[in-house]
């Protein structure tokens, strides 16, 4: 019953689901790699930065707070459990293309990664004309 209530163990799994990286995630809110992991391990966190990562992760609060892998599942299953005349399976009988769903992360990736270069060539601009 505590693993429900853990806020942390949820972030992680919607991170991943999401296909993001904690550095990632960490660059997005401004704060270290460590300091994500550490949120991750924590069983509450502040509201003010669960509503800064819910935003970075695409979902609100609430569904952090809600999330459980069991809904996952059951989501994902209702794909497969859609059955009419004879038993008949229609394995997407819904308006959710994963196709679509792949394109869409990977923009999201491509438009971070973008940005981390670009940060990156900052870096490197300001390193240069340090000297």
């Amino acid at each position: 019953m505590a693993e429900t209530l853990h806020i942390g163990r949820k972030i992680s799994k919607i991170r991943e689901l999401r296909g993001i990286k904690q550095e990632t995630l960490a660059l997005e809110l401004g704060i270290s790699q460590q300091a994500i992991s550490k949120i991750e391990q924590s069983s509450d966190v502040e509201e003010d930065a669960l509503s800064k990562i819910a935003k970075v992760l695409g979902v609100t609060p609430e569904a952090i707070k809600n999330f459980s892998e069991e809904a996952v599942v059951n989501y994902f299953n209702t794909f497969n459990d859609n059955s009419t005349n004879n038993g008949a399976v229609y394995a997407f009988n819904s308006t959710f293309n994963p196709i679509d769903k792949l394109v869409e992360v990977y923009e999201e990736n491509k438009k971070l990664y973008e940005q981390l270069l670009a940060s990156e060539r900052e870096k490197i601009e300001l390193l240069k004309n340090s000297k």
